[in-house]
């Protein structure tokens, strides 16, 4: 607030004069600012919306009531329509879940859909053809850590079956550095009787066939995994071990 004080001049004039208080630290006194109210709007009370649903429904229900009860040979006839209505979007979406289904199942019969497929759908894909060749018990099971194993299954001789996967380009060599690798870790680490390397590209010929041959395991390359999709017919290079 302004104080008002007054003096007089050596000529004996009177002069008044505004001052503004100062608060104590030195500084002018300022207004507070008044609180600013939220800009968020208030949530929309529903409850309305609730209770005209409920009386909806239930004029709804009266008015079907009272058609069927006046014109019940109208209300037969409209059953029957949306009853043979409903069976035929059913009979549909049924038939279209089916051609779908066929045409995964044809899908996953090609090694062809396995060049666009990431390393983990590769496995899944491994493990379904080992599904349908007979073998039971079939866990994926890759990962950081799986040492080298990425599916472990029941052979249909009882015999237990470690299975890594090389997902590569179609012309693309999987070297004798993986198969030594592989071999370390399948039979001490995993118990593998049968120990298989599945790949839909190519393996290194010369010192790589021949290490897996002396380690006993099964090497699966592109040609041999395609028939084995296609048939279901186990590759002679599992079995034999």
């Amino acid at each position: 607030m302004p104080r008002v004080s007054s003096y007089r001049r050596r000529d004996g004039t009177r002069v008044r004069g505004h001052y503004r208080s100062r608060r104590p630290g030195g500084g002018r006194s300022r207004r507070p600012y008044a609180r600013r109210r939220s800009s968020r709007p208030a949530a929309p009370d529903r409850s309305g919306w609730w209770f005209a649903g409920i009386v909806g429904a239930l004029a709804a229900a009266w008015m079907i009531t009272e058609f069927v009860q006046r014109h019940p040979v109208w209300a037969t006839l409209i059953a029957v329509g949306l009853v043979a209505v409903g069976i035929g979007v059913l009979t549909v979406l049924f038939k279209a879940r089916a051609r779908r289904a066929a045409q995964d199942r044809e899908r996953a019969r090609h090694v062809e859909a396995t060049d666009t497929m990431t390393g983990p759908e590769f496995e899944d894909w491994v493990a379904g053809v080992l599904r349908r060749s007979g073998f039971t018990g079939v866990q994926v099971c890759g990962g950081a850590a799986d040492r080298g194993a990425d599916i472990m299954a029941t052979a249909p001789d009882g015999r237990h079956v470690v299975v890594q996967c090389k997902r590569h380009g179609p012309t693309n060599r999987v070297g004798s550095a993986a198969i030594q690798k592989f071999a370390g870790t399948c039979r001490s680490i995993h118990g593998g009787e049968i120990c298989v390397i599945v790949t839909n590209g190519l393996f290194a010929a010369g010192d790589g066939l021949r290490l897996a041959h002396e380690l006993g395991i099964g090497l699966v390359d592109r040609s041999a995994l395609a028939t084995w999709a296609y048939t279901g017919s186990v590759p002679a290079t599992i079995i034999r071990y």
